[in-house]
């Protein structure tokens, strides 16, 4: 069967390899690679710098399967990955759709680079902005630095470059970031540029951490950055029902902005 459309599922900031997401998509139709970014195998346990010539790599290797019959590749994100999506659909060609979920609108924590050159420097965090909660989580939503303030505006990723569609995705109730000001920030660029390569959704009442459908909800966990428990944000319901409708949105999206020169399978939830 096929060809299916290429996906580049980034799941990288945590360290290690998750593949539960890609494994989904992939069972929905979809060729997909995930890819680790550190603290996996014999790869190095923690990074002071990403270079984006490693994504370029991936996606090589992602158009040469079979299987693809898309022209160009998706690429999906969460957090912190989705700085580095839209840093990927800005610089590298070929890409032709970016989902980014819950991230920001500026490189963040790492400096990046392309072809042996720093590109982006990081937008760091202040520890000192969280904020306790009776519960012994924290509250990180404001510990990142404005990456509107002038000394700033370097760490912003130029997302006006990109040439395929965006699709930004942020929960009302995130307590890690403040999503929804980052994708106005984005909307508002894009348009100040003449773009509307985008389409946007926000999900109120939703946490941090929107993944695939039907899987336990996390309102606090360990943060590994942080050092400390923190909270993600959300109501149970109205998170679970934000996975839900959101799996579809994602799913709809890279069909319709990745296409292939043969029927593809429907998407199933």
């Amino acid at each position: 069967e096929g060809p299916f459309p290429a996906v580049l599922d980034l799941y990288t900031f945590g360290g290690g390899l998750s593949e539960k997401r890609a494994s989904l998509l992939a069972s929905h139709g979809f060729v997909v690679l995930t890819v680790a970014l550190y603290g996996h195998d014999d790869m190095a346990k923690n990074i002071k710098e990403v270079h984006l010539d490693y994504f370029e790599e991936a996606i090589a290797f992602l158009k040469k399967q079979d299987k693809v019959g898309s022209k160009a590749v998706g690429v999906i994100s969460i957090s912190k990955s989705g700085d580095l999506a839209l840093s990927i659909a800005s610089n590298l060609p070929d890409v032709g759709v970016t989902v980014w979920i819950n991230g920001c609108s500026a490189n963040t924590m790492l400096p990046l680079y392309y072809n042996k050159s720093q590109i982006l420097p990081a937008l760091m965090f202040d520890l000192s902005r969280m904020i306790p909660t009776d519960s012994g989580a924290f509250n990180c939503k404001y510990v990142m630095q404005n990456p509107l303030a002038e000394e700033n505006k370097a760490t912003l990723i130029p997302i006006e470059r990109a040439e395929g569609r965006f699709l930004f995705v942020a929960s009302e109730d995130d307590l890690n970031w403040d999503s929804k000001a980052y994708v106005e920030n984005m909307v508002e660029r894009l348009q100040r540029h003449g773009k509307d390569n985008y389409e946007s959704v926000c999900y109120p009442g939703a946490g941090h951490y929107l993944e695939p459908p039907y899987g336990p909800y996390c309102p606090s966990s360990f943060h590994g950055v942080v050092g400390k428990p923190v909270l993600w944000g959300g109501e149970a319901a109205s998170h679970a029902a934000a996975e839900v409708h959101l799996w579809r949105k994602i799913q709809e999206f890279l069909r319709t902005h990745l296409s292939c020169d043969a029927p593809q399978t429907k998407a199933r939830l």
